[in-house]
């Protein structure tokens, strides 16, 4: 179960961006959304270990991660896809897909991760991860990867930007194909409908605190009937 007891964040300069946000997740799928500059990508880069809260505590199963580093999460079984992934040039994406999942893969079982985020994966695996690879390849591949490594906890930040609509498409069941091989806690930033209506529990951020936080059947209409441009506030219950 990953908790979050009144963590907040300010910027170098002083900008508050979360404010006392507290929050036990522990469910299949939990998708955070709210308006742009709410603080949702931030969220997901203090629980991945990107940044470090100002104040408060995160815990991972009952073991305070506050202080520790991305790479010591990861350890732990958090993993982290960017919304702009990163590109490593020299390193070819089978060699990525090896090194996620932890072990030594054979081409048949890279190639199959590939398939699932819906890229051919004779094209791709020996591709290396570099300018010659568009966004939205990046983003699948990461994706791939995420997948391959199998955590407890799999944080993504807006997966669907710069996927084709296939795509998008499949991706809602590699979502539904890691659970089922983890029984981990997916978490989803992400403003799409799509990606809302899988999701056991919703949480709305909005200026920086918790608008709402409950089940999709009790978040969602209510997500759906708000007018184009409008906030949520704090008068929304969850």
């Amino acid at each position: 179960m990953l908790e979050l007891r009144n963590v907040s964040y300010q910027t170098d300069d002083g900008k508050e961006i979360l404010r006392n946000v507290s929050l036990q997740i522990d469910d299949r799928f939990v998708a955070v959304t709210g308006p742009n500059g709410s603080g949702k990508s931030t969220l997901a880069k203090l629980i991945a270990g990107i940044y470090t809260p100002r104040a408060g505590q995160i815990l991972l199963d009952g073991e305070d991660i506050t202080g520790l580093s991305i790479t010591e999460r990861a350890k732990r079984g958090v993993s982290f896809a960017f919304q702009q992934p990163v590109r490593f040039k020299g390193i070819t994406v089978k060699d990525l897909i090896s090194i996620a999942s932890g072990k030594k893969i054979s081409v048949s079982e890279a190639c199959a991760y590939l398939s699932e985020v819906g890229l051919c994966a004779k094209n791709y695996i020996n591709r290396e991860m570099d300018g010659s690879l568009s966004g939205g390849e990046l983003k699948r591949i990461e994706i791939a990867m995420i997948n391959a490594r199998g955590t407890k906890l799999s944080v993504f930040d807006e997966p669907e930007a710069g996927i084709d609509l296939w795509s998008f498409n499949n991706l809602i069941q590699v979502f539904r194909s890691m659970y089922e091989r983890t029984r981990g806690t997916i978490l989803i930033i992400s403003h799409q409908e799509r990606i809302l209506d899988i999701a056991d529990k919703i949480i709305v951020i909005s200026g920086g605190e918790i608008a709402a936080y409950g089940s999709k059947n009790d978040i969602l209409p209510e997500l759906l009937n708000v007018q184009a441009g409008c906030r949520f506030t704090k008068e929304v219950k969850a």
